[in-house]
């Protein structure tokens, strides 16, 4: 299967998600993060980074729930063309949202 290349506004979008989740963290590891979402370091890394644009929709589930953030507002601080503020708390919603 080829994928297609991103467009500009999915990098974009990828970079705020992996800032989002970098404030979110705070001061906690990279390491323990993963771990307890269930996904490897590594793969928290290139999302952190903006390496990997449009992860897969799990991975962000898992990640945000670890962190405690909604989907709901992870999906509106992502599509802001400009994502300022902090991260909220509160339940998890469901919605489709990155492509994989």
């Amino acid at each position: 299967m080829v994928r297609l290349p991103l467009t500009p506004a999915e990098v974009e979008r990828g970079q705020r998600l992996g800032a989002l989740l970098r404030r979110a963290r705070g001061g906690r590891s990279m390491l323990e993060t993963a771990l307890d979402a269930r996904v490897s370091p590594e793969t928290l890394r290139k999302i952190e980074s903006g390496r990997v644009a449009t992860p897969a929709f799990p991975t962000i589930a898992a990640i945000a729930d670890v962190l405690g953030l909604s989907l709901d507002a992870v999906w509106a601080e992502i599509n802001q063309p400009e994502a300022a503020g902090e991260p909220t708390a509160s339940s998890h919603g469901a919605r489709a949202w990155l492509a994989s």
